[in-house]
């Protein structure tokens, strides 16, 4: 089996990947991306094409507080970023509730009792807030109290993550519901919009009003990317998934090993492996193999898997949103996404509109092994049943499979990542984790972004200037836990 020659080979041309497979070309370094998918780049941030129509695994907003990820965006595609307004909200018991949620709307919908009960939970959850709070439903609840938390957080959080908030380890609302209260979100609704982008850092990105987007959605961004890496004489390779890694340590060299679907076997020979692949993923096949305890560590990590069925139908202005948040326990479906409004170039005939319906499983339970026929009767029946379309509008549809979308955060995961960086560090110091899966982080493109930047420049400069552990969810690096600034500086 012939090998080829290269620095850097790095695994999936997601996000994180891609950054990192351009930095180095663009620097003059050889570098091979190795991608499963054979269609299409961009892992979850991906678009998808059916008859015409473009629609994303989940939506994709661009805005970050790193102003090094902004000017990169700005690089890879100068001319093709819409300035969209955004626009979301939660459908419960019936009714649309505008997220943020706004003071008066919400106490108006929700009812005078329903509301006292709402604010007299806040009130006594500030007078006696859970002490360190350890999981999903203790955190948010110290933000906006029970009441609100079991009417606008309970039921969408545990149809993601198919488990109880109480299992649900608190690093996740930390990170994800960064910043915001319910204090928070009440000014926010009373006062003017946040409109100064250059203040950026001071902005919670929950409460954005504005953000880009790629007008063929965010695969035309990666997939520009790929173009570019290409130009710069680098290499990305689709239908190739890794079979193994095997790590020379005299000669401190990786032999990679890749399998096309066809059962080809390619392998490619690199100083350095960039890896944003699950860790679940990764460890088995690294040889030497780790020790029994990182390898069952890495085994016992979790992922949620993702189902979009999207909906081809007339365009009656029904849904104006980006995407609405489904809180009624009554149907399934946790999320939809109105890709018209994300960008007006996603639908091929203005007459009609794509809705993403999304939905949270495991792979391999009932739903997820569910015929695409029958996901797509399922999406079609809770649409109508939420009241945004008739049976007859819907006209096609299509299933998209995501396997691991979110790496879960459970009470134990925080010591099985340690056990895993243990080892890796010991014994493979030119084997660098980015990205979502790559580090088992729920974050965003600008926070997978950062991790590969950041990356690149360890390997440039042929020593650790950075962690890439301490890149926050605002994908900004924060040395020894003080922040680091609005860009990164090494230590």
């Amino acid at each position: 089996m012939p090998s080829e020659q290269t620095e850097v080979v790095v695994l999936g041309a997601g996000p994180a990947g891609l950054t990192a497979a351009y930095l180095l070309s663009k620097a003059g370094h050889p570098v091979i991306v190795l991608e499963a998918d054979p269609t299409y780049v961009g892992g979850i941030s991906r678009t998808v094409e059916y008859k015409g129509f473009l629609f994303d695994i989940g939506g994709h907003r661009f805005f970050s507080k790193s102003q090094e990820v902004e000017s990169l965006w700005k690089e890879l595609l100068p001319a093709d970023m819409l300035e969209r307004p955004r626009s979301s909200r939660i459908f419960y018991r019936g009714r649309f509730f505008s997220y943020p949620l706004k003071a008066v709307e919400a106490l108006y919908k929700l009812g005078i009792w329903e509301s006292i009960r709402c604010v007299a939970s806040y009130v006594k959850i500030r007078f006696s807030p859970v002490r360190d709070p350890k999981n999903f439903e203790d955190w948010v609840t110290n933000q906006f109290g029970a009441r609100l938390f079991s009417i606008f957080f309970r039921t969408y959080t545990e149809k993601v993550w198919g488990m109880s908030c109480r299992e649900i380890s608190a690093d996740w609302a930390a990170q994800r519901i960064k910043g915001l209260s319910l204090a928070k979100a009440v000014l926010t609704s009373l006062t003017p919009k946040f409109k100064n982008t250059k203040d950026r850092q001071h902005v919670v990105k929950t409460l954005i009003d504005t953000f880009r987007y790629p007008r063929r959605g965010p695969g035309m961004l990666w997939t520009a990317t790929a173009e570019k890496i290409r130009a710069y004489g680098g290499q990305v390779v689709l239908n190739r998934t890794v079979s193994a890694l095997l790590y020379d340590a005299t000669a401190q060299k990786w032999n990679v090993v890749a399998r096309s679907h066809e059962g080809q076997l390619h392998t490619f020979v690199a100083s350095h492996v960039i890896s944003s692949i699950p860790i679940r993923t990764l460890l088995p096949i690294v040889s030497p193999q780790v020790n029994a305890a990182a390898l069952d560590a890495a085994g016992r990590l979790k992922y949620r898997d993702f189902i979009t069925v999207a909906l081809i139908l007339i365009d009656k202005g029904t849904l104006s949103d980006n995407w609405i948040y489904i809180h009624d326990p009554s149907v399934k479906v946790g999320r939809i996404q109105n890709f018209k409004s994300w960008s007006p170039e996603m639908i091929p005939d203005p007459a009609l509109n794509c809705y993403g319906l999304e939905y949270f499983c495991f792979a391999g339970d009932e739903l997820w092994q569910m015929p695409d026929a029958d996901l797509i009767r399922l999406a079609t029946e809770e649409l109508v049943k939420v009241g945004l379309a008739a049976h007859a509008d819907v006209r096609d549809g299509c299933v998209i499979r995501q396997p691991k979308a979110y790496p879960v955060y459970d009470d134990e995961y925080k010591t099985h990542i340690k056990c895993v960086r243990s080892e890796l560090a010991r014994h493979y110091p030119n084997l660098h984790l980015v990205g979502r899966n790559g580090m088992h982080r729920y974050n965003n493109q600008d926070h997978a972004m950062m991790t590969a930047m950041l990356c690149v420049r360890n390997i440039l400069a042929k020593k650790q200037l950075y962690d890439l552990w301490a890149v926050n969810e605002d994908a900004e690096y924060h040395e020894e836990g003080a922040a680091g600034g609005q860009d990164a500086v090494p230590s």
